[in-house]
């Protein structure tokens, strides 16, 4: 099975299927009510789930697997599990499952990464692989550097967004900075969103997942259960086969190529954004320049570089003022701290003169 091709034909490449494997029934009724969707092509099944607390569903395990291939066999659609170990790897190649994924918890660690990639030296099989629980680029990339050295020329990248304590709106920051950061270092890499992990929630799901097709994801890969509310594990953010359909008929999918008198309209837009980028960063350099000022009269008068009282007025001001420039208090926020950080790296240059 050649995965990156099928991806690339297909937009969105969609796998959906349930958390976990919870029974034999359970799992087939799901996936042949999934297959009637020709939107989907790919079938997913938690078959070891890594569990925060140990007193959880922590999957059916090794005997869910044979379920997942006959699943596949039935619905003619490929399948794919989690694998975090050597163990699981040999286990789910002996089995027949045919796309390995790499999951957000073992991302995080190179050595388990090492592990799965030292246990798929010269097998050929798809592996996609989650983003690391926390938002760190090189980690994401040097798990696909280590399974590249180890022979494995098939890799997705799966966005599914980054641990966050009590965000107020979803389950996983999205953070989507970081997927178009990684695409840049990596830009033949196909990229799937899991907006079920993004969300937490079923009805945050499609308009994470329109997000992931407005910045030209290759697909999705959404939870999906039979009664996800009796659902064995994060029942919240798994969808009724019916939920799915809806969510896939409702994308609005737009194209990348720009033809024809539409690519001068744009170029003319984007050369006038350009003109003000210039200009704004003239305007940072002068602020610069000021700073350095303000760290001299520091120096002579010995005073510190951090304000601290000044600093969140400044910070205050512009926030009270973010809905009326229709400017996101967390753009303003972000902006402002980068100005400050390098303001005082423009204080510390004079002041340590």
């Amino acid at each position: 099975m050649n995965l990156i091709p099928i991806i690339q034909s297909h937009r969105p490449f969609v796998i959906a299927g349930p958390c976990s494997a919870e029974t034999q029934e359970q799992l087939i009724e799901t996936a042949v009510q999934i297959a009637k969707n020709k939107a989907v092509h790919g079938l997913r099944a938690g078959v070891w789930k890594p569990r925060t607390r140990p007193d959880s569903f922590e999957g059916v395990g090794e005997e869910a697997l044979p379920w997942l291939v006959e699943a596949g066999r039935i619905t003619g659609l490929p399948t794919t599990t989690e694998v975090a170990n050597k163990q699981h790897v040999e286990k789910a190649l002996k089995a027949g499952i045919d796309i390995l994924w790499i999951g957000a918890r073992t991302t995080v660690n190179p050595f388990a990464v090492q592990e799965i990639a030292d246990a798929l030296k010269d097998v050929s099989i798809p592996v996609m692989i989650k983003n690391p629980v926390n938002p760190d680029v090189e980690l994401w990339l040097g798990a696909f550097e280590r399974l590249e050295k180890a022979g494995i020329k098939e890799l997705v990248a799966i966005h599914r967004g980054f641990s966050v304590y009590n965000h107020e709106k979803y389950r996983n920051e999205p953070s989507w900075e970081i997927p178009i950061a990684l695409k840049e270092r990596l830009p033949d890499l196909p990229m799937l969103c899991d907006p079920s992990h993004i969300a937490g929630k079923r009805d945050l799901i499609f308009e994470i997942s329109q997000k992931a097709m407005d910045l030209n994801f290759n697909g999705l890969m959404i939870e999906t259960h039979l009664n996800p509310e009796m659902a064995w594990s994060d029942a919240q953010q798994q969808v009724t086969v019916g939920q799915l359909t809806t969510i896939l008929s409702n994308l609005v999918l737009r194209s990348k190529d720009i033809q024809g008198d539409i690519a001068g309209d744009l170029d003319k837009l984007r050369t006038m954004t350009a003109a003000l980028d210039e200009r704004i960063f003239s305007l940072l350099v002068e602020r610069m320049k000021v700073s350095e000022e303000v760290g001299i009269f520091k120096r002579e008068n010995n005073i510190t570089i951090l304000q601290q009282e000044h600093w969140a007025k400044m910070i205050a001001n512009r926030l009270k003022n973010a809905n009326e420039q229709e400017l996101s208090a967390t753009f303003i926020r972000q902006f402002m701290d980068a100005i400050h950080q390098e303001s005082i790296r423009h204080q510390e240059k004079v002041m340590n003169k």
